[in-house]
């Protein structure tokens, strides 16, 4: 199997191919992952949907669900399985990520820093 920037699970994909279904008129075909700065902790995953695939972000595909993955993200989402939840509270993405520093109260922005690249490699059994 080849390396992923990202995972995830049966939970998310049925979710994203829940929601190609309902834009299937749109030509809707996945969803793209990204990050942007903003909130009190100074930066918010992002969701998209994609109807047309950028051949320069990276594709994770599970059951049946696509996701693309922003290259300018990449460094940030390295080693991240995405999910989907429903609580009482809230209901939506949820990304489980190794690179999170920190989240503010409200769980809406997170402390992000890049993937040691080193470290991932010696995980990995590579150096």
């Amino acid at each position: 199997m080849a390396f992923a920037i990202m995972t995830m699970t049966d939970a998310a994909a049925d979710r994203v191919r829940e929601i190609v279904a309902g834009r299937a008129e749109q030509g809707a075909q996945g969803v793209r992952v990204g990050i942007k700065k903003g909130g009190c902790a100074g930066m918010e995953y992002t969701v998209d949907l994609v109807t047309e695939p950028d051949p320069k972000d990276d594709h994770i595909s599970h059951a049946g669900a696509h996701v693309w993955v922003d290259p300018a993200a990449m460094l940030y989402l390295l080693g991240t399985q995405m999910d989907f939840e429903v609580t009482k509270l809230r209901t939506g993405f949820v990304f489980n990520n190794p690179n999170q520093s920190s989240a503010c109260g409200c769980g809406e922005s997170v402390e992000l820093k890049p993937a040691d690249l080193k470290e991932l490699a010696e995980a990995r059994g590579e150096l």
